[in-house]
């Protein structure tokens, strides 16, 4: 994958991340404060609990920090997946950010 390809999904996922924040806050009392730095975003959930997704440009990934952990994501041509697991990252992200909400929350990449 070029830098310029991996640019273009990134930031697609960072945008999706963005999306979905939005609507879970109009559709649910999860009151997400979302802020965007660069090629960084940080959640914030009402008890003060974060979760940190930020592009690491010269390893063409995505990272996600939170309190369970820190995980790595490269694209596979159709999602990004974990680097040990496989996991797909929106699917950690929702799970994550439904443990520290205390409230099922999901996150597509759509």
């Amino acid at each position: 994958m070029t830098d310029l390809e991996y640019m273009d999904h990134a930031e697609e996922a960072l945008a999706a991340i963005e999306r979905c924040c939005d609507q879970l806050n109009d559709r649910t009392d999860a009151d997400l404060d979302n802020q965007r730095v660069g090629g960084m975003i940080t959640i914030t959930f009402v008890n003060g609990s974060q979760l940190i997704v930020n592009l690491q440009k010269p390893l063409h990934e995505i990272w996600l920090a939170a309190r369970s952990g820190g995980y790595h994501y490269r694209f596979d041509g159709k999602a990004w997946v974990d680097t040990k697991t496989g996991e797909e990252f929106f699917a950690q992200l929702s799970r994550e950010a439904t443990a520290q909400a205390g409230m099922t929350l999901s996150f597509s990449g759509n």
